[in-house]
């Protein structure tokens, strides 16, 4: 394991100019302590490994020096062949460039590797796109790719979750894809901020450039930002009482630590569970709850019960008789000639 974070830490040494201690650590999840043996290590084996102290300081390479490690271990080559031309690059007009580029790194490798990595291709494809989810539509992603690339201010027309318009002028750090939704990272008044880019309404490019904060790294801040953002998300927990079939069908629709919370629940004499689950909005609650039918039953908050017994008795006034309206049979209209009798009417014969 040594060997390999070795040669990790010697690869990002060569991707910038200067790092801190704090940042190798970070990006190679050891500690700082480990950092500075691991360059002892490097120095030792003959890497001219420079460090230098003082708020300017870090760590680097001698100006010039590269190495000429080019060899990949068969793992390496396996997850290589497993890359494909992800969507998103289509969105951003890289994915001819990855493929041209796959070609080239596979044909640097030595003969019996290039076989490996057709090995692999033939064995392991990886699809990363979901089944039945759409992706956003981000009309302006090719101006938020410009600015990003050239770092010149963007002025965006934004609506937020609830549809609050906001004209605001932004630094456009990065873009991020989630899930296949898109997300603009930028610089603001308050500090780096993340947008959404379906919620984008407008966007137009600058002429105005910006200065990228020095030690900003767009990875490490966005892992940052998801872990705060899960925190801080809205909540609208709500309390169950789950049938057998009912835990079952709600453990299919929710994450696993709501599966988990369903599972370890006490199961009461009558084989129920109770449970409170956290569905961020009642909106959501209404969509996912109302499929579930008898096995799950809202007991708080009251007036999610209330939505609920409200679209339960719409429900049974529309579908509570047996056939629908448009095809109930009228009677036939009766057409009555002269000298006609009605159908139900009795003749009486003479005598």
């Amino acid at each position: 394991m040594r060997a390999d974070r070795l040669i990790q830490l010697l690869m990002l040494l060569q991707t910038r100019p200067r790092w801190t201690a704090g940042e190798l650590a970070q990006r190679l999840e050891v500690s700082e302590r480990t950092i500075y043996r691991d360059l002892d290590a490097l120095s030792a084996s003959g890497v001219p490994v420079l460090a230098t102290r003082g708020p300017t300081g870090g760590v680097s390479l001698m100006e010039g020096w590269r190495t000429q490690l080019t060899g990949l271990t068969r793992e390496e080559v396996h997850a290589l062949a497993t890359v494909g031309t992800p969507r998103l690059l289509e969105d951003l007009g890289l994915s001819a460039p990855l493929r041209s580029g796959l070609v080239k790194l596979a044909a640097a490798l030595p003969s019996l590797q290039q076989s490996v990595i057709e090995y692999a291709r033939q064995r392991i494809h990886a699809d990363p796109s979901s089944w039945f989810a759409e992706r956003e539509p981000v009309p302006h992603l090719a101006v938020l790719r410009d600015a990003v690339w050239q770092n010149h201010r963007v002025r965006l027309d934004y609506r937020d979750f609830d549809g609050k318009p906001s004209k605001r002028v932004v630094d456009p750090y990065g873009l991020v894809i989630k899930a296949e939704r898109w997300y603009l990272v930028a610089g603001t008044e308050r500090g780096p901020s993340v947008f959404r880019g379906a919620r984008i309404a407008e966007a137009r490019l600058l002429s105005e450039t910006f200065v990228r904060p020095e030690r900003f790294d767009l990875p490490t801040f966005w892992k940052e930002w998801c872990s705060k953002f899960a925190e801080r998300r809205a909540q609208y927990e709500v309390t169950l009482r789950l049938a057998p079939d009912g835990a079952e069908a709600l453990r299919h629709i929710r994450p696993p630590n709501d599966q988990a919370r369903i599972a370890e629940a006490r199961r009461a004499r009558d084989g129920t569970k109770t449970v409170t689950i956290d569905f961020e909005r009642e909106s959501i609650a209404l969509s996912q709850l109302c499929g579930l039918g008898r096995g799950v039953e809202v007991l708080a908050p009251k007036a999610l019960r209330d939505r609920l017994r409200t679209i339960a008795a719409d429900l049974q006034a529309l579908y509570g008789s047996h056939s629908p309206a448009s095809t109930r049979q009228a009677p036939a209209p009766e057409i009555m000639g002269a000298g006609a009798r009605k159908p139900s009417q009795k003749t009486l014969s003479p005598g």
